[in-house]
């Protein structure tokens, strides 16, 4: 099965509910000031229309055709894409771009991706990664191995003088997986800030 199939399969499975914001995101971007934001892999769209609705001018996107189609349907000013990551990237200058989970059973040069993104942040604004540090009972892989924050901005490649760290760090959550279950689970959190040219 290919990239496109599977994650058309897993959204076209998703119950028609209302989607939830990442945890992560809300409280990293809850004190910014709204400008132009860049979701990246925005699944059910959940984190999309939580900017949305605070006056972020969204631009959200999936390899999904399923949950761009999804995303769009909620009718919200948002402007969602369907783009394969591993060979396209979206035109344009963010002041904030996100990738919660940006994980995948697929081969992706994620560091390249997540470069990419970088070169579209403007100066003052912020790249904000956060991964899974631990498996929760419900993820595909319970044997992966996640960098921690340092090593992904290692990764990157990213010129730590244009790129200060502003946050990295390890932080436990209470998760709730998409049957209901409950877990203790690990992110992995970094948040890069351009430099002011």
């Amino acid at each position: 099965m290919d990239a496109t199939k599977f994650w058309d399969g897993l959204y076209e499975r998703r119950s028609a509910g209302t989607p939830k914001v990442n945890a992560r995101l809300a409280e990293i971007a809850g004190p910014l000031a709204p400008g132009a934001a860049l979701d990246l892999g925005c699944g059910g769209g959940g984190d999309a229309l939580w900017l949305a609705a605070r006056g972020w001018r969204v631009t959200a996107v999936d390899i999904s055709g399923a949950a761009v189609r999804s995303l769009r349907e909620r009718g919200a000013a948002i402007t969602a894409l369907r783009v394969d990551l591993a060979e396209d990237f979206p035109y344009g200058a963010f002041d904030l771009v996100s990738a919660q989970y940006f994980h995948t059973p697929f081969e992706l040069d994620r560091a390249h991706v997540l470069r990419t993104a970088a070169n579209s942040v403007n100066p003052g604004g912020r790249l904000v990664v956060v991964d899974h540090g631990s498996a929760a009972p419900w993820s595909w892989d319970q044997n992966a191995q996640y960098p921690a924050p340092l090593e992904v901005a290692a990764e990157l490649d990213l010129d730590p003088v244009e790129w200060p760290v502003e946050r990295a760090e390890a932080s436990e959550r209470h998760a709730t997986g998409p049957a209901g279950q409950t877990a203790t689970v690990v992110d992995h959190i970094l948040v890069l800030r351009r430099g002011e040219r």
